[in-house]
C-alpha cells in the first residue's frame, strides 16, 4: 500500500496555511549568502501521557508541539535556526539567521519539489492518539492491579501511558518534499519487590506505532505486569553474580541492547567522517566473528524505530552494517553522505524541530544463525547466560563497554542453574563480536521500549538479535 505524500502534506498546506510558494521562499532566502543545500523540517506534535503509583493517577498530561527547523549547510558547516510560529515572517526570519553561516553567491534552488511517496509502515486510522483517555487510563490500571496481584512481595508499583502522533514536512533545495504522520505508544511498569532480607526492582512494557488492539492479545498490560513482577521476585532469591572472564551467551531480543550500544553507535558515519569511530577506515575488513551478521532496518511494519521517510526527506531502508564478520558500511544522512562519497542509507534523524538531524539507527539487529538455543546452552561448562539488560555505557572512541544485567543466571554443566544479580558485561564492541562462536535460530526483537540518546537528542529506536555464546568476556560481579 501506498500513501500519496500530497495527503500528509495537506495538513501542513490546508490545515496551517504552509504554500509551497512560502517554502520556496524560505529556501531562497536560506541559500541567499550561498551555502551548499538548505531544508525546512515542519513538525506537529500532539501527546498524551498517563502515570499512577500506589494505584493513584499522579501524572496526566496532555501537549501540542509545532514549528519549523531551517538548515543551512556550507563544506562541513551547519547554520540551524528554529521557530514555533509558522508565520511567513517568522519562517523567512528564521532562513536569513541560518543563511548567515554561509558566504558567497545566492545560490539557485533545483526546479520544482519532488514528492515522495513512501510505503505505509503503521496505522494511522486508529492509533492510540485517537482513543479516549478514560481507555488508556484502564490500561494502566488493569497492568497495576496485576502486579499486585502475582505476588504478595510486590510492595509497589508504578505503571505508565504515554503516546503522540506528529506530522513531519521535509522540503529541500535539491527538491525533496516529503511527508509522514508517524503514531507512537508504550506502556511501562515497574514493580519493587520486598522480603525480610532483600529488595529488587523489576521493569517491563512494551508498544510501538500500533493500535490499542496491540494492548489486547499476547501483549496486554497484564503480560507486562507479569514480566515486571517475576523479574523482581525473581532477583529476591538471586546469588551475587560470580567475577571473572568466561563464556557469556546472550538471550534473544533486548540482549541486542548491548550490540546497539557497543557496534552500532561507531557505525554512524558522522563518527566515523570525524575519525572518532572504532570503525573509521575499516570498511572491508573482518570486525567481527564470520557468524556475524548485522542489520538496521528501518522498514519493519508496527516497530518503535521504524519510519516511512527519515527526518531529512528520504525513504528509510534496510542497511547491512557487518556481513559474515566484514564491515559493509555506515549509517549516513545527507551531510555524511556528501562529504564522505557515500550512500544515504535514509538514517537523518532528529527528535524534534528544535533540532539538526544526524545518523542515527532505527531497528538494528543480528540476524539468525543455525545454531539451536538448547544446543548453544548445552556447550557451555561454566558460564553467565544474561536474559535482560538494564543501564550501559559505551565510549565510542575506543568501543569499550560496560553493561548491567538485570535477569541473569549461571550455566553449569550446559544447564541452567541459579539465577545471579549484580553481573556486569564489560568488553569492547569490535573485539567481543570475534569472539561470537555460535549463534541461534531464534531472532526476537526487544517489545518496543527502546530509546536512544545521542549528542543530547533522543529517537524510539528498536534492537534484536537471536541467541549467541561468546566464548570469552569479562563478568563484573562480587560473588563466586
Amino acid at each position: 500500500m501506498t500513501i500519496p505524500a500530497p495527503d500528509h502534506k495537506h495538513y501542513f498546506t490546508t490545515k496551517l496555511g504552509v504554500s509551497e510558494r512560502l517554502i520556496e521562499r524560505c529556501l531562497a532566502e536560506a541559500l541567499s549568502a550561498g551555502g551548499d543545500y538548505a531544508d525546512l523540517y515542519f513538525e506537529s506534535v500532539t501527546s498524551t501521557s498517563l502515570g499512577i503509583d500506589e494505584s493513584l493517577v499522579k501524572t496526566a498530561a496532555q501537549g501540542v508541539s509545532l514549528g519549523c527547523g531551517v538548515r543551512v549547510l556550507s563544506g562541513e558547516r551547519t547554520g540551524y535556526a528554529y521557530t514555533d510560529d509558522l508565520s511567513s515572517g517568522a519562517l523567512l526570519k528564521a532562513a536569513r539567521t541560518a543563511a548567515l553561516i554561509a558566504s558567497g553567491p545566492a545560490k539557485e534552488l533545483m526546479q520544482g519539489f519532488r514528492h515522495t511517496e513512501a510505503d505505509s509502515l503503521y496505522p494511522i486510522t486508529g492509533a492510540t492518539a485517537d482513543a479516549e483517555i478514560a481507555a488508556k487510563l484502564t490500561l494502566i490500571q488493569r497492568a497495576d492491579a496485576a502486579a499486585r496481584a502475582y505476588d504478595p512481595r510486590i510492595t509497589q508499583v508504578r505503571a505508565s501511558f504515554s503516546d503522540e502522533l506528529r506530522r513531519i514536512l521535509v522540503a529541500a533545495s535539491d527538491g525533496t518534499f516529503a511527508s509522514d504522520t508517524q503514531p507512537l505508544a508504550r506502556l511501562n511498569v515497574f514493580v519493587i519487590a520486598k522480603d525480610a532480607t532483600n529488595t529488587a526492582k523489576g521493569t517491563s512494557g512494551g508498544g510501538g506505532r500500533i493500535t490499542m488492539d496491540f494492548f489486547e492479545g499476547d501483549k496486554s498490560p497484564e503480560h507486562f505486569a507479569h514480566e515486571a513482577a517475576r523479574s523482581a521476585i525473581l532477583q529476591l532469591g538471586a546469588a551475587e553474580a560470580p567475577a571473572g572472564e568466561m563464556e557469556v551467551v546472550l538471550g534473544p531480543g533486548w540482549p541486542g541492547v548491548l550490540l546497539h550500544e557497543a557496534v552500532g553507535h561507531g557505525l554512524e558515519a558522522d563518527f566515523n567522517r570525524k575519525k572518532t569511530s572504532a570503525f573509521a577506515g575499516l570498511i572491508g575488513q573482518q570486525v567481527a566473528s564470520s557468524k556475524v551478521t548485522v542489520v538496521d532496518n528501518g522498514r519493519m511494519p508496527n516497530r518503535r524505530g521504524s519510519i516511512n521517510v527519515d527526518d531529512e526527506g528520504n525513504p528509510t531502508q534496510e542497511t547491512v552494517l557487518i556481513e559474515n564478520g566484514i564491515l559493509k558500511g555506515y549509517l549516513s544522512d545527507k551531510l555524511s553522505s556528501r562529504l564522505m562519497g557515500t550512500p544515504n542509507t535514509g538514517s537523518g534523524r532528529r527528535e524534534s524541530y528544535h533540532h539538526i538531524p544526524m545518523p542515527r539507527m532505527t531497528n538494528t539487529y543480528m540476524l539468525n544463525g543455525q545454531d539451536m538455543p538448547e544446543d548453544i546452552i548445552k556447550s557451555v561448562k561454566r558460564g553467565l547466560y544474561a536474559v535482560n539488560f538494564g543501564g550501559g555505557q559505551v565510549d565510542i572512541t575506543n568501543g569499550k563497554f560496560v553493561f548491567s544485567a538485570s535477569e541473569a543466571y549461571l550455566i553449569e554443566d550446559g544447564k541452567v542453574t541459579r539465577p545471579v544479580k549484580g553481573a556486569t558485561l564489560v568488553g569492547n564492541g569490535p573485539e567481543a563480536l570475534k569472539y561470537v562462536s555460535m549463534v541461534g535460530n531464534d531472532l526476537a526483537l526487544d517489545e518496543g521500549i527502546g530509546t536512544c540518546g545521542k549528542s543530547g537528542q533522543s529517537v524510539p529506536v528498536g534492537v534484536g538479535m537471536p541467541t549467541i555464546k561468546l566464548d570469552k568476556m569479562t563478568v563484573g560481579g562480587t560473588g563466586q
